[in-house]
């Protein structure tokens, strides 16, 4: 089995370049944004809640992110392999990732890391808030928030998956077409 973690900040094109991987390699899409904007969308108590988080740029505590990601693995039992997108997002997840497809003797391939700089990530996200009426995109001081969530507590991530040697770091910089082709040759070399 195939579990592949595509990791990057806010912006870093992890949406677009999950579905590339999705179709070259088979996998089923974890994207926690995806899930969470369903629960809000459908107006859950866990969406609602996780909204006002959100709304600040914060992240989504980590029990209702697991519990959630949990129930998407239970409900895939026959799948060739998983894409993680946006998640795990705290080494806490990590482990508790870790914990749970050890449990099924399918652990993390490898975590592939979108790396792109801090200004091409604003206006990437200004973009698409045009597009996607996301408020959370629309906004400098939103954006520069999540940017530093990320980096306070996100990116330490890469260490856990260091010590594994399941990191792999990827030019995030260029065309779609250039970064597909990146992440393709990475995935090939596991």
């Amino acid at each position: 089995m195939l579990n592949l973690i595509l990791f990057g900040p806010p912006g870093a094109g992890k949406g677009t370049q999950a579905e590339f991987l999705i179709q070259n390699f088979g996998l089923i899409h974890l994207s926690t944004g995806d899930i969470l904007r369903h629960e809000i969308e459908t107006k859950t108590e866990q969406g609602l809640a996780a909204k006002a988080f959100m709304d600040k740029g914060e992240l989504v505590p980590d029990h209702v992110v697991i519990e959630m990601i949990k129930n998407k693995l239970a409900a895939n039992p026959d799948a060739k392999g998983f894409i993680f997108d946006g998640f795990p997002r705290t080494v806490d997840q990590a482990k508790a990732l870790d914990a749970m497809l050890e449990q099924n003797q399918t652990p993390i391939t490898g975590m592939l890391s979108l790396e792109v700089e801090k200004q091409e990530l604003i206006n990437r996200l200004l973009f698409r808030g045009k597009t996607s009426g996301r408020s959370d995109d629309q906004d400098v001081s939103i954006i520069e928030n999540r940017i530093s969530v990320y980096n306070e507590k996100t990116a330490p991530i890469k260490e856990y998956y260091e010590a594994q040697d399941k990191h792999v770091g990827i030019n995030g910089m260029g065309t779609v077409e250039e970064i597909a082709a990146r992440l393709k040759a990475a995935v090939g070399s596991f």
